[in-house]
């Protein structure tokens, strides 16, 4: 069995698209880290140097994914899992 890819999403309080991608991953039994940028400046900054603006943003290894895509979200999950 393949060890799980860190998996960070950084996210805003009320972000409806945040919760998407957050309730997507518990459904698929994803364990992730949570970055709240308005919760943690650091969290903001890191995310604004990495050329972010907008979350939620969610990191599956080396892949980006802005937004939600369920699509991108599986896929880059699946490959993760294959290495």
């Amino acid at each position: 069995m393949s060890e799980q890819p860190q998996v960070i999403v950084y996210s805003r309080t009320h972000c409806p698209y945040c919760v998407q991608v957050k309730k997507y991953l518990t459904e698929q039994g994803v364990n992730y880290e949570e970055r709240n940028v308005d919760l943690n400046d650091a969290y903001a900054e890191e995310l604004y140097n990495k050329g972010m603006r907008s979350v939620p943003v969610t990191y599956i290894g080396d892949e980006k994914i802005v937004g939600f895509n369920q699509t991108l979200l599986s896929k880059a999950l699946g490959e993760q899992q294959q290495q």
